[in-house]
C-alpha cells in the first residue's frame, strides 16, 4: 500500500502560483470539564462570498498544524482536536482551478495522495478529532468531516455534498470510501452519483443528519458553542454516539452488490455510458464494502489521477467556468443603471405557460402581476392555476402563510386592457405566429406608458417582425423561455436593430432577478437553442425518412451523451412544437435544414413512440408506422454515418452563427447548450467536443479553440 510520508510532493508547488491560501490556525479551547480541544479554524481571509478552497498551499499548511497538533496529544498537552470554518463556510472543496492546470498524469495523482496524506492525519492525531460543519461543506470540505472522528453540524448550514461526479471526476480525498462504510450504500449511490446528476442537488443539514453523514445537528445561534459541549460529554463518555450504520451493522454480502448492480442498470438507462465519472464513482463505491481503508485510498488516487487527465473534466471545467463567470456577467448586457424599474407586470395570455410565467414573476419580482386573455373564462382558470400552485408551495413548507396570502393578492385576471396602463414590463405567450403576437400588442400598447417594455416570448420567430407595426418598436425585445419555466436557468434575451439599450437592459435586470442566467442574441431565426436542436432534430428526421430504423438513429447519437435521445426530445417538446421550428428554420435556410410533411401528419397523431418505464423510445406505435407506411426511402445509413452528419452539421452551424454574429462568441453558444438545452458538462456543451472529435477541422479547416480543449492524457 502507498505510504503518504514517503512521497516526494514539491512537483506541486508550481500548482500552487496565485492560490488564495485558505490558514488553519488553531487555538486552544477549554471544555467545561476541564479537558482541552484544539479548535482549527479554517480561514481564507476573504468574506463569505469567496468561499475557503483547498490548495496545494493550503494543505500542506494544514498538514503542518495537524502534525504539531498531534505532537501536542502525545505530550498530553491536548485531549482532541476539532476542524471549523470562517462564517458560513468550511470549505468548497479543492481549488479547482489548480487541479486544472495538473500538467501530467504523475501530478494529478500526486493531488489525489496529497489530500489523503492531510486528512488521514485527522485519525492519527492520538486524540479524537471532531469536524464541525459550520457552513458549506463541498467536496474536500465533506472529506475534512468524514476522515474525522465525530462530526456536527449547523442547521443553517448553506449545502452538504460531494459533486465531483458533476464535474467528471470522482471524491478522491477519502470520499467514496469512507462514505459508503459510515452511511450504507444505498444512501452512499444517492450523495455521490445520484445527486450530482440531478442538476448538482445538494443536501440539506437535517437530511445529512438524517442519513448519517453527521452525528448531530445544532441551531445556528450557539452552534461552536453546543458542538463544543457535545465533543466534552462524548470525550467524557456522558454522550454516547450511536450510528444506525456502524460498519459491523452495515450489511454487505447481499444488499451491497445488488444496490451496486440496479445503479448501475439505472445510468446506463439515463445516461448511457459516455459518461466516464459515474462509472468510476460506482467502481469505487462497489470496492468499497471490502478492503482496507488503505486500499480504498489507493484506488480514488488512480482513479482520480485518470479522470482528472482526461478528456471529459477538461471539458467539464470549461463548462464550470462558463456556468460560474459568464453566466453571471452576460456578454453585450446594457449597464444596468440604464433599466426601468418594474413596479407591475403584465402578462398577454393565461394558459399554461402564461400561468408559469406568472407564477415565476409574482414570486421573484414581489410585484403585482396581472394575466389577460380573450374571455373571462380563461382568465380566471389561469388565476385559479396560479393560485393552487401558490398552496402546493405552501403545502409543501416552502411559503408561509403570510407570504402566500400576499402573493395570491398580487395576481389578478381581466378582459379589460385598459388595467395595463400602469404595468412597466409586459410579456406575451401566445399562440406562436406572427400575425397573432402583433395584433395582442398592437392592443396592449394603445394602453401603456410610452417608456414601458414588450417582451416576446417567441422560440424562433423574427422578434423584428413582431415588432414591425408598433408605434414604438424600440420597446420591444425578445425573452425567450424554456420549459419547465421554474427550472430551466436560461433566457434567450434578443436583440433587434431597433431595441433600445433601456429595452436591454430592463430585461437582463429583470431576468437576473427571476433567477435565471440570461445570454444576448441577435434576431436570427431560431436564435441559439432551437437553431441548433432544429439541426440535431432534422438530421434524426433526415435519416428516418431515407429508410433508416428508428433505434438505429436514436443510438448514433449516444457518443454526443445528451440528455435525450432525438425522439425523447421531440416527444417532450411536442411534435406540432418541433414542426412548427423545423419549418421555421427551412423557411429561412432551405438548404441546411430538413422537414418533412410527414413530421405533420405525426404530429396529429394522439402518439407517436413507445417508451419502455425508463422513458427510452422502443419504437413507433402503430399509428405512426401507418403514417411512415410508403414514404420512406430504401437508403439507409449507419450510425456512424448518422453521427458524422450530426457532428459535421451542428460545426457548420456555429461557424455560420458566429460569422453572422448571433453572438459574441463561441463560449455564449456552449453557455446556451448548457443551460438552456442540458447538453452535458462532459462535452463542455458543443464546440470543444466538436473540436475534439475532428468536426471543425473537416468542415471549416480550424478549431474553435485554440488550443483545443482536451485532456492531457500521459
Amino acid at each position: 500500500m502507498t505510504n503518504y510520508e514517503e512521497i516526494d510532493f514539491s512537483p506541486l508547488n508550481a500548482l500552487a502560483e496565485g492560490e488564495v491560501v485558505t490558514q488553519s490556525r488553531a487555538r486552544d479551547i477549554r471544555l467545561p470539564s476541564g479537558k482541552v480541544i484544539a479548535l482549527i479554524t479554517l480561514d481564507n481571509g476573504r468574506d463569505h462570498t469567496r468561499p475557503n478552497t483547498l490548495g496545494p498551499t493550503t494543505l500542506t499548511q494544514l498538514g503542518a498544524t495537524l502534525d504539531a497538533l498531534k505532537a501536542r496529544a502525545a505530550a498530553g498537552e491536548i485531549d482532541a482536536v476539532a476542524v471549523t470554518g470562517k462564517q458560513y463556510i468550511l470549505a468548497a472543496g479543492a481549488d479547482l482551478s489548480d487541479i486544472s492546470k495538473v500538467g501530467s498524469k504523475d501530478n494529478a495523482r500526486l493531488i489525489a495522495q496529497l489530500g489523503h496524506h492531510v486528512f488521514g492525519k485527522l485519525s492519527d492525531l492520538g486524540v479524537p478529532s471532531f469536524a464541525f460543519v459550520n457552513g458549506l461543506a463541498l467536496g474536500g470540505g465533506l472529506e475534512i468531516a468524514l476522515n474525522s472522528s465525530y462530526r456536527t453540524v449547523d442547521a443553517s448550514a448553506a449545502a452538504i455534498a460531494l459533486p465531483e461526479v458533476f464535474l467528471g471526476i470522482i471524491p478522491g480525498w477519502g470520499g467514496a470510501y469512507l462514505l459508503p462504510n459510515l452511511i450504507g450504500i444505498e444512501n452512499a449511490l444517492e450523495v455521490v452519483i445520484s445527486n450530482p446528476l440531478k442538476q448538482n442537488r445538494m443536501l440539506k443539514p437535517q437530511q445529512a443528519f438524517d442519513y448519517g453523514v453527521v452525528d448531530a445537528i445544532f441551531p445556528a445561534a450557539n452552534y461552536l458553542e453546543d458542538s463544543l459541549k457535545w465533543a466534552d460529554g462524548v470525550l467524557g463518555g456522558t454522550i454516547k454516539v450511536v450510528r444506525k450504520n456502524e460498519p459491523g451493522k452495515i450489511e454487505r454480502l447481499t444488499k451491497w452488490p445488488i444496490a451496486v448492480k440496479m445503479a448501475r442498470g439505472m445510468l446506463e438507462s439515463k445516461i448511457g455510458t459516455v459518461p466516464k465519472s459515474p462509472y468510476a464513482a460506482l467502481e469505487l463505491l462497489d470496492k468499497a464494502k471490502g478492503g482496507t481503508r488503505a486500499e480504498g485510498f489507493a484506488r480514488e488516487d488512480d482513479a482520480l489521477a485518470e479522470l482528472v487527465t482526461g478528456d471529459q473534466f477538461a471539458a467539464s471545467m470549461y463548462a464550470f467556468d462558463l456556468v460560474q463567470k459568464r453566466a453571471k456577467r452576460p456578454v453585450g448586457a446594457p449597464d444596468k443603471a440604464l433599466a426601468k424599474k418594474v413596479t407591475k407586470v403584465g402578462i398577454i395570455g393565461a394558459g399554461l405557460m402564461a400561468s408559469q410565467f406568472a407564477l415565476l414573476f409574482v414570486r421573484k419580482l414581489q410585484v403585482p402581476v396581472l394575466i389577460t386573455d380573450l374571455d373571462q373564462a380563461r382568465v380566471d382558470k389561469g388565476v385559479a392555476y396560479i393560485h393552487e400552485e401558490i398552496g402546493k408551495l405552501e403545502a409543501k413548507g416552502r411559503l408561509d402563510g403570510d407570504s402566500a396570502n400576499r402573493l395570491r393578492a398580487l395576481v389578478t385576471g381581466t378582459t379589460d386592457k385598459s388595467l395595463y396602463a400602469d404595468c412597466d414590463f409586459v410579456i406575451e405567450a401566445v399562440f406562436e405566429e406572427v400575425g397573432v403576437k402583433q395584433t395582442v400588442f398592437g392592443e396592449i400598447e394603445q394602453y401603456i406608458s410610452e417608456d414601458a417594455i414588450l417582451a416576446t416570448n417567441t422560440s424562433s420567430l423574427s422578434v423584428e417582425e413582431i415588432g414591425a407595426k408598433l408605434a414604438h418598436p424600440e420597446r420591444l425585445v425578445g425573452f425567450h423561455f424554456f420549459n419547465p419555466v421554474a427550472v430551466m436557468p436560461l433566457i434567450e434575451i434578443v436583440k433587434t436593430p431597433h431595441t433600445s439599450d433601456a429595452a436591454l437592459s430592463t430585461a437582463f435586470v429583470v431576468a437576473k432577478t427571476l433567477g435565471k442566467n440570461a445570454v444576448l442574441t441577435a434576431d436570427a431565426p431560431g436564435f441559439v437553442v432551437n437553431r441548433l436542436l432544429a439541426k440535431v432534430m432534422g438530421e434524426a428526421a433526415r435519416a428516418i425518412y431515407e429508410g433508416t430504423p428508428l433505434l438505429t438513429v436514436e443510438k448514433a447519437f449516444a457518443p454526443i451523451g445528451l440528455p435525450m435521445t432525438p425522439f425523447q426530445l421531440i416527444d417532450l417538446v411536442g411534435w406540432k412544437v418541433a414542426a412548427h421550428v423545423q419549418d421555421t428554420m427551412v423557411k429561412a435556410f432551405p438548404d441546411r435544414f430538413y422537414a418533412s410533411e410527414n413530421f405533420h401528419r405525426l404530429a396529429d397523431l394522439a402518439e407517436v413512440v413507445e417508451k419502455d418505464k425508463s422513458g427510452r423510445v422502443t419504437g413507433w406505435t402503430k399509428a405512426a408506422e401507418k403514417v411512415l407506411k410508403g414514404t420512406v426511402g430504401s437508403t439507409p445509413s449507419s450510425e456512424a454515418e448518422i453521427l458524422q452528419r450530426v457532428q459535421d452539421g451542428l460545426a457548420k452551424e456555429i461557424r455560420i452563427m458566429l460569422d453572422e454574429g448571433v453572438v459574441p462568441e463561441v463560449e455564449d453558444i456552449d453557455l446556451c447548450l448548457i443551460l438552456g438545452a442540458g447538453w452535458p458538462f462532459i462535452d463542455g456543451g458543443a464546440s470543444p467536443y466538436l473540436d475534439r472529435e475532428g468536426a471543425s477541422e473537416r468542415v471549416f479547416g480550424d478549431t474553435f479553440h485554440h488550443p483545443i480543449i482536451k485532456g492531457i492524457g500521459g
